[in-house]
């Protein structure tokens, strides 16, 4: 790939890392953020939260639904910085609007607004992740990854946190609309970073190739590749416990008589999160293989939440969720590294985005079951978080370990053999 883009290798002194990351952390929790102060402002300017609800959805829905099309539209444009940088700019100008514009204008002119910049979102999680493989050199991708991984678990933190305390203080439009001036400036910044265009035959040529069977072209991948499939589905599966453990969290916070833990739980857990992708960055065991590092990391975060039940104490409880979040960190930071190591270069961001629109779904729904659910009280639900890492475990070892599968019908015999003997995988790898 950089071969095609003309990208040297950068040096430690000349990293583009700080940046990338400033500007991730600010679209990020903006995104994390908008999903508060939505609900929030609808509340207090049209007392709503019904509609707060519904601009919610329209935000999240087209993660999924526009994940192919971003996903395709970056990898074959030309100058990639202007497409993310303006894409990030106006999902930050969106949110602007939002602020101004719920409650004071017809609803459905926000929904479709909400909707319009949910499209863009896609290009805020796994499309700025995509960019790391043309700004870094191989070798220093994996800490990288993991860094990245960093500054979802800080949106995740801060976002909600700062809507929630200028929602409160200032309202919730003025949360809105400073979330959103956060997302536009990290949109400015991704214009100095240096990602040369595409030469201009390689365009063309993509652009010859180019037929409406492309937008599904990564569905294909994360079917007919064995690591890429493993880690898309494995990871997909976990996110319906871990979608569940905020309604979880409430139930908890009442069996305990701790108010506290209804928001400290999910904290604690985002928390311990941070922690396991900041130790390896620090110390990225199983970087060579990190397919690997994922089922072992489905497995590990269930076995806190399923010991959970019989914490007796909101605090020991809060101490498991961190136990089980640490092991996410890891797992996330490996999860980014396997997609980018195995997924093919023409469709490397359309995979980005739609693992990450497939994880927010899988989430979402979670989420929706747990709280028809709630009735049967927190200590089932909590067993089904904790069986839902086990059983993701084990289809992502079944789905790495099955071969390939394809028109051609050759398998390549067990995914854990060199990426070298899947056709669809890069020569040589990325992130080792």
């Amino acid at each position: 790939m950089k071969g095609m883009t003309g990208t040297p290798p950068r040096t430690r002194s000349s990293s583009p890392l700080p940046v990338y990351l400033t500007s991730a952390v600010l679209a990020r929790t903006a995104d994390e953020g908008a999903r508060v102060a939505l609900v929030m402002l609808a509340t207090q300017r049209a007392g709503s939260p019904a509609l707060g609800g519904a601009l919610v959805a329209a935000l999240m829905i087209p993660h999924v639904a526009a994940a192919p099309v971003v996903g395709v539209l970056a990898d074959s444009v030309r100058r990639r910085r202007l497409f993310h940088g303006s894409a990030v700019a106006l999902y930050g100008a969106a949110l602007v609007a939002l602020a101004f514009l719920v409650g004071t204008v017809d609803d459905v002119v926000t929904l479709a607004l909400a909707a319009a910049a949910g499209c863009v979102a896609p290009l805020l999680t796994g499309g700025l992740t995509g960019l790391l493989a043309e700004l870094l050199c191989k070798e220093r991708l994996t800490r990288a990854f993991s860094a990245d991984a960093v500054s979802y678990n800080l949106a995740g933190i801060c976002g909600p946190a700062v809507a929630a305390a200028l929602g409160t203080a200032a309202g919730a439009g003025a949360a809105l609309a400073v979330l959103g001036a956060g997302a536009t400036a990290g949109g400015l910044l991704l214009f100095s970073l240096r990602l040369r265009p595409r030469p201009r035959a390689a365009r063309r040529t993509e652009r010859g190739r180019f037929r409406p069977a492309d937008l599904v072209r990564g569905v294909v991948e994360v079917v007919r590749n064995p690591p890429l499939r493993s880690v898309t589905w494995g990871s997909g599966v976990a996110q319906l416990g871990v979608g569940a453990l905020p309604v979880v969290s409430v139930l908890l916070a009442a069996e305990y008589h701790a108010s506290w833990a209804a928001g400290g739980l999910m904290t604690a857990f985002a928390a311990g999160a941070l922690a396991g992708s900041l130790s390896y960055a620090y110390r990225p065991v199983g970087r060579h293989r990190p397919e690997r590092v994922v089922l072992w990391g489905l497995p590990a975060t269930g076995i806190p939440l399923a010991m959970v039940p019989w914490a007796g104490h909101a605090v020991a409880a809060a101490a498991l969720f961190a136990m089980a979040g640490f092991c996410t960190g890891p797992l996330f930071s490996a999860l980014l590294a396997s997609r980018e190591r195995y997924a093919p270069a023409p469709v490397r961001t359309q995979i980005f985005t739609l693992g990450a629109g497939l994880k927010s779904t899988f989430a979402a729904a979670g989420a929706g079951v747990a709280g028809v659910l709630s009735g049967l009280g927190a200590v089932p639900l909590m067993l089904g978080a904790a069986a839902c890492q086990v059983l993701a475990g084990v289809l992502a070892l079944v789905l790495l370990t099955g071969r390939r599968t394809g028109r051609d019908g050759a398998g390549t015999g067990r995914a854990g053999g060199s990426p070298r003997s899947s056709p669809s995988v890069r020569d040589t790898p990325r992130g080792s």
